[in-house]
């Protein structure tokens, strides 16, 4: 089958950062779905394990955490599947990733794929979703349905996480949505997302929520650069409040939390795979409701920039953008 992986930690400009592979079939498991890949989307964890993981053994490693496809063959075990369906997921990190044309995914982390997109249209949302929905629900706690009254910040709104969050928010809260932005084609992206408001991140947020009408938040979302804003975070949120964060957020002083009695959650979407958590599969019926949502109108897909086919040129392409840190929401491939 054919592939794109990594076997060297080349800067994404060196031609053999990425490289194009043709590898075994895989088989799969008691648990797992053998999906044929029809289109995935790139996310920062994709740079991150490229710029910092070494294959072992001289080892070309497969990449990519998010896919669209079709069911081809199924292991022992399944029981929420069939061959031919249409599926959409987020994989799991100690596993192969995506970028092949075929691939092996634990069934419990799997939904059906929306009927009303676009493979690459599908591909842009589960790892992101599954981000987003923990942060929001699962860390931050936050009640379906709940929030009159309250006010939530989105630090990076236009970015990947940031684009589905406004969205859930939106459809499944009454939390007012403030989100950050810096640029004028990124402030209208979180306007058109659903955002009540959009203040700069490159001032000071302070004064910029309260220009918005809004003098503290009661719950934060740190999607990019928590250690820059963190001192500021903390002065906007209201005592009792709640940072959520999903970046690396090296060198924050948690003690700067105390006063406010603030609350810090961290969110890894790989957690429940990687740990084959008891709710593991609460991965799986989360993509089918925001499926759901997404074939009712109520969420939209947050793609962005397409990039043409699944291969290692266009993968480069994909990854550079990430880094240059101006993506706005999501980067999809299609096809091999």
């Amino acid at each position: 089958m054919k592939a794109v992986g990594f076997i060297n930690n080349f800067p994404i400009a060196h031609p053999e950062s990425l490289i194009d592979l043709t590898l075994e079939n895989p088989i799969p498991g008691p648990r797992d779905l053998l999906v044929r890949v029809r289109a995935v989307s790139v996310n920062p964890v994709d740079y991150k394990i490229r710029q910092s993981r070494s294959p072992s053994g001289g080892k070309a490693e497969v990449l990519g955490w998010d896919a669209v496809g079709i069911v081809e063959g199924v292991g022992g075990e399944v029981c929420r599947f069939n061959l031919g369906d249409r599926v959409y997921y987020a994989g799991a990190i100690n596993r192969p990733g995506t970028n092949s044309e075929l691939h092996l995914v634990d069934e419990r982390i799997v939904g059906a794929a929306p009927h009303s997109l676009s493979d690459a249209d599908a591909a842009a949302l589960p790892l992101t979703t599954l981000t987003a929905y923990e942060l929001l629900f699962d860390r931050l706690r936050v009640a379906k349905g709940g929030g009159a009254g309250q006010s939530i910040l989105v630090v990076g709104g236009a970015g990947g996480v940031g684009s589905i969050l406004i969205q859930l928010a939106r459809q499944m809260t009454q939390l007012q949505v403030i989100a950050t932005a810096s640029r004028d084609e990124t402030r209208k992206w979180c306007l058109d997302l659903g955002a009540h408001a959009v203040v700069d991140h490159s001032v000071p947020l302070g004064a910029a929520i309260k220009a918005a009408g809004v003098e503290q938040v009661d719950y934060v979302a740190s999607l990019t650069q928590t250690t820059q804003h963190f001192e500021q975070l903390v002065e906007v949120l209201k005592p009792q409040g709640a940072l959520g964060v999903i970046d690396e957020a090296v060198g924050i002083d948690s003690t700067k939390l105390m006063l406010k009695s603030l609350s810090l959650h961290r969110e890894l979407m790989f957690t429940r795979s990687l740990f084959q958590t008891p709710d593991m599969q609460e991965q799986g019926r989360l993509l089918q409701e925001v499926g759901d949502l997404v074939d009712a109108g109520r969420i939209k897909t947050t793609a962005h920039t397409h990039l043409g086919k699944i291969n290692a040129d266009n993968l480069r392409r994909a990854h550079a953008l990430l880094e240059s840190g101006r993506a706005q929401g999501k980067v999809v491939l299609a096809g091999f």
